[in-house]
């Protein structure tokens, strides 16, 4: 027999699909918010799956994901239920901002408190909503303040579930990533619940590989937990590197940057990565890379100050098959005609 499953009040009966809009704090102006989650359950008892987006509000890639995942036949056979939150920073997402009102990081605010900031209530209001419903989780972001990322997973892989699921993604570099105090990846862990940060593009745009590698990433993790039966029509080639550890390489001097490397370019330690001018092109100064990897991470804002973050590189203890997941990569997310900010 299926449990019940009760959201906001709402009972959300095995074999149904429903949106339930899950209220949170009014503006000022006295107009409802809510945060709304679509729930998808199957006849089957099963896993159930948290599929969230713009936990920073500006960070929009996700909501394309998760619309373009809901559109899927497929998930008319799903066994368990998903629950699919393409909004979880409301108000942020209204105002185009990374923060909440309140001038605060929800991702920094887990898992919250009922009688806390504005920020902090809705946090509780989505570890209590929606965490508490689930099994596994999947977290998806973008880069920010004019960065952009290389699709990559954020997860603890020591633990060997989660490590299991972030292999089975599909993305060139997996990131064996701390936990950060007040993350919502710190709150669900804490519950014993395996779940994954999936970071590509940019905050404020799409991009449509980074879409797309996401949307074959969440098949591939609920077939990996028996949601979804069967494989992949086109299952991915990419076999994911974990990374040692990553770091960014600063700019050494304020001025005008131009870069020489794309995202995902192999690079060596001692290599130029790019150069720094001022206006006048009087001064110049190369930029280094401090570490031999691959370039996860890039600015896409060509004005720097000294120390402003540039380029964040992966470092791997062994990189004999790096070239090769690279190359995986480039061809399954591309092809040969369409590289775009990837190479």
């Amino acid at each position: 027999m299926v449990p019940i499953l009760s959201i906001a009040g709402t009972n959300v009966p095995a074999g149904r699909r429903m949106t339930i809009n899950i209220p949170v704090a009014r503006l000022y102006t006295h107009t409802e918010m809510t945060m709304p989650v679509h729930v998808l359950r199957g006849r089957q008892d099963g896993p159930r799956l948290f599929l969230t987006a713009a936990v920073h509000g500006d960070e929009i890639v996700g909501v394309e994901i998760i619309r373009r995942l809901l559109k899927l036949k497929v998930l008319n056979r799903l066994r368990g239920t998903l629950l699919a939150v393409p909004v979880v920073n409301v108000y942020g997402f209204l105002n185009h901002s990374r923060y909440l009102p309140d001038r605060r990081d929800l991702n920094r605010f887990f898992p919250g408190s009922e009688k806390g900031s504005l920020t902090s209530r809705l946090a509780h209001i989505f570890m209590t909503e929606i965490v508490e419903n689930s099994t596994h989780g999947i977290d998806l972001h973008a880069g920010s303040n004019h960065r952009i990322n290389l699709p990559q997973i954020r997860a603890s892989v020591d633990d060997p579930e989660t490590r299991r699921l972030a292999l089975s993604f599909g993305v060139p570099v997996v990131l064996n990533a701390n936990l950060r105090d007040g993350s919502l990846r710190q709150a669900v862990s804490a519950k014993q619940i395996p779940m994954l940060l999936y970071e590509a593009g940019e905050a404020l745009r799409f991009d449509e590989m980074a879409i797309r590698i996401g949307v074959k990433g969440i098949l591939a993790v609920m077939r990996a937990i028996g949601m979804l039966s069967g494989k992949a029509a086109n299952p991915s080639p990419i076999q994911p590197l974990i990374a040692s550890s990553t770091s960014w390489v600063r700019a050494p001097m304020s001025g005008i940057l131009r870069t020489t490397v794309r995202l995902g370019a192999e690079v060596r330690s001692g290599a130029k990565i790019g150069e720094i001018a001022d206006p006048f092109g009087e001064n110049e100064t190369e930029v280094i890379s401090s570490h031999s990897g691959i370039v996860i991470g890039r600015t896409n804002l060509p004005l720097a100050h000294r120390g402003d973050a540039l380029f964040h590189i992966a470092r791997f203890e062994d990189s004999v098959h790096l070239k090769e997941a690279l190359e995986d990569f480039r061809e399954a997310s591309f092809g040969e005609d369409e590289p775009g900010a990837y190479a």
